[in-house]
């Protein structure tokens, strides 16, 4: 395998050079990591580019019935070690548990897509790094890519009419049925999810992406293309990390809008973090996840190394913990992502009921969405994010669709909720229409 590296002096412009270069090649296949050079803990995504396919891992619909994809995974991963990247999308769920989804599939992305790629280009601080076959003349033809065609601005070729799945008050009738299976103990906390949607849509979305990164810069930003089909994501959250033997997860519950003057903003900061309410989200999923990363780890490791960190965003401060433990050696890499998917974050607890409950209540089908995008080293380790605050885009049916949501306790205010899923859609409800 060829391996080049060249010193550069603008790894924006560079990437921005070779991302345009990928998504026109003939490929079907195009996956953006991008930490946007924000400091987090335990490290963001690295600012790597995947490009073209070797291998592919698929699943259409998951089911009991359909091919285990996290065993696919390992097979081919102990075949030929290599790196792989794609994504597992929430409703494998059906496939790990005696779960369902009803609700119809309007997008028609496939459950799971995992790729070994032709070509892995790393973007450093002061280099550019190729490696697959042919990286010499790779690294010739993104030196002279023209990215004229990537506007400023960065708006769709059309404005289109964002419209919701869920009116106000449907959200807050579902609210508060949550809050009765609370009361009767079904669980004790749910994340309820809605989908803004947009048809007839026309995007050129490499520039869509460009402008969502501009408003919403995050640390596990990503930008997929799977031949007509596109993931623009912006999310802050990280699903699940394994390096060496130690795994972490970072899950995030609790999120306030920033202020509009430093005073405002510290203030905001400190009514987050002294929420009773946000607090009790919170713990109740770092729970969920020790439950989660100890069917993968050594008796006594799992620990909080940070439980209700604020961390601020361009737009939100959001409370971040953190839990690691160390992975038993009779657990392989896959298991500890089998075993914690989907994520607590993004369920609730109890995890099955919680997910039952989901699929009764919301009225679109998650996909991609609430899923993880991320990549696997040849060593086995790997990183994955939450597809949160994330755009989907099928070209063939110009249909758009972005989904948000909240954690819903005992003591939630609905009125508050729906405001929380309108602050989560508001980067790319501006993106689309230059409209909060």
């Amino acid at each position: 395998m060829e391996f080049v590296r060249l010193t550069i002096d603008n790894v924006a412009v560079w990437r921005s050079r070779a991302l345009a270069w990928a998504v026109a090649q003939p490929t079907e296949f195009v996956a953006l990591l991008n930490n946007n050079h924000i400091q987090y803990p335990n490290d963001p995504f690295p600012n790597r580019l995947f490009v073209g396919a070797k291998r592919v891992i698929s699943c259409k619909d998951a089911s009991q019935t359909a091919p285990d994809i996290f065993q696919q995974l390992y097979d081919a991963q102990q075949e030929r070690p290599s790196y792989w990247i794609g994504y597992v999308g929430y409703d494998l769920k059906n496939q790990l548990e005696q779960l369902t989804s009803r609700n119809p599939r309007r997008l028609t992305f496939p459950d799971a897509y995992l790729i070994e790629p032709a070509w892995i280009i790393d973007f450093l601080e002061e280099e550019i790094s190729i490696q697959g076959e042919g990286a010499q003349d790779v690294l010739h033809a993104i030196k002279i890519v023209d990215t004229t065609s990537l506007t400023p601005e960065g708006q769709p070729l059309e404005k289109p009419l964002i419209q919701c799945r869920v009116s106000p008050e449907t959200y807050q009738d579902n609210v508060r049925r949550i809050q009765e299976h609370i009361v009767a103990g079904d669980v004790y906390e749910l994340n309820y999810c809605i989908e803004f949607f947009a048809e007839q849509c026309r995007l050129d979305p490499l520039n869509t992406y460009q402008a969502l990164c501009r408003r919403s810069p995050m640390p596990f930003s990503t930008f997929l293309k799977l031949g007509d089909q596109y993931v623009m994501g912006a999310s802050p959250e990280r699903f699940l990390k394994k390096e060496g033997r130690r795994i972490l997860s970072q899950p995030i519950k609790g999120t306030i809008r920033r202020g509009h003057t430093p005073d405002e903003d510290i203030s905001l900061k400190s009514q987050l973090l002294n929420s009773e309410k946000e607090r009790a989200e919170n713990l109740m999923i770092v729970d969920l996840v020790r439950n989660d990363l100890a069917r993968s780890a050594e008796t006594g490791s799992v620990q909080v190394d940070e439980l209700f960190g604020i961390y601020t965003f361009q737009y939100v401060h959001q409370m971040i913990s953190t839990v690691s433990a160390r992975l038993r050696n009779d657990v392989s890499w896959v298991d500890t992502l089998r075993n914690a998917f989907p994520m607590g974050s993004m369920t609730g607890a109890p995890k099955i009921r919680a997910m039952e409950i989901i699929d009764e209540l919301e009225v679109s089908r998650r996909g991609v969405y609430s899923g993880a995008i991320g990549y696997v080293t040849p060593d086995n380790d790997f990183d994955f994010n939450v597809v949160i605050r994330t755009l989907l885009y099928d070209a063939r049916q110009q249909y758009a669709s972005f989904s948000v949501g909240s954690a819903i306790t005992y003591d939630a205010d609905p009125a508050q909720e729906w405001a929380e899923c309108l602050l989560k859609a508001s980067a790319i409800r501006q993106v689309l229409t230059g409209q909060s």
